[in-house]
């Protein structure tokens, strides 16, 4: 497996954020976290970048344990977090560019890695422009580029499509999607909105900190006896 998390327990003061969760990712896998807000989702992957360290449990990237060997498990990481983290008065190149030195990537590489990045997103004629003028879709594409221009074996994307409209939402999930299987890579993608999961290989539900359902939407609505993915969400998290 690429992420194995076990037993993963977290607290604020007397607040219990996470409370016993375990989950695995493996290569190729797209994997929705659905949760509503306030469900640890967003605590779980500060954990799984080192932002946080968990109270009790492990959490282990490509073998490598992020409480034992965080420089280890963090390379094989890349990441898109719900706020926008780009640097708007700098160029869609700068913002790049200045991810690929703080991971050590030569120029020269970086250059082409930046080249083929906004090619797929269909980006290049925008490679000089500041980040300030892009439309919300286009600028977490430059995000979702610049976590992947390490070649991550784990992708984490935390609520990445809200606030953008939804052809540029719907287009970032294909995007991810195509990305998960011609790279053979782990997606784990956390997501308040029942549409997004609906298509993932496998389906987690978390509420209240905890896991509350593992496998396919399916077998979610056939479990909650249900119409729909929406209606078996509610049910189970209410």
């Amino acid at each position: 497996m690429t992420l194995n998390v076990t037993s993963i327990c977290k607290s604020f003061g007397q607040r219990k954020a996470l409370d016993n969760v375990s989950l695995h990712v493996a290569a190729g896998e797209f994997l929705a976290l659905l949760g509503p807000n306030g469900a640890g989702k967003t605590t779980l992957f500060q954990i799984l970048s080192g932002l946080f360290t968990a109270d009790s449990g492990t959490a282990v990237i490509g073998g490598a344990d992020i409480g034992k060997t965080p420089i280890a498990a963090l390379s094989q990481l890349g990441i898109v977090f719900q706020q926008p983290a780009l640097d708007l008065d700098l160029s869609v190149t700068a913002n790049l560019q200045f991810q690929a030195d703080l991971h050590g990537i030569p120029r020269h590489e970086a250059k082409q890695r930046i080249a083929l990045c906004l090619a797929r997103f269909g980006l290049s004629e925008r490679a000089h422009d500041t980040a300030r003028v892009l439309s919300g879709g286009n600028r977490r594409k430059v995000e979702l580029a610049r976590a992947l221009l390490t070649y991550p074996k784990l992708l984490l994307m935390d609520e990445a499509t809200v606030g953008i409209d939804p052809a540029s939402r719907m287009q970032i999930i294909a995007d991810v999607k195509t990305l998960c299987k011609e790279q053979n890579m782990a997606v784990l993608w956390a997501t308040h909105l029942v549409d997004e999961a609906d298509s993932a290989d496998r389906i987690i539900v978390m509420a209240k900190g905890r896991v509350q359902f593992d496998g396919l939407s399916a077998q979610l609505v056939a479990a909650q006896q249900c119409a729909t993915l929406t209606d078996a969400f509610l049910r189970l998290t209410e």
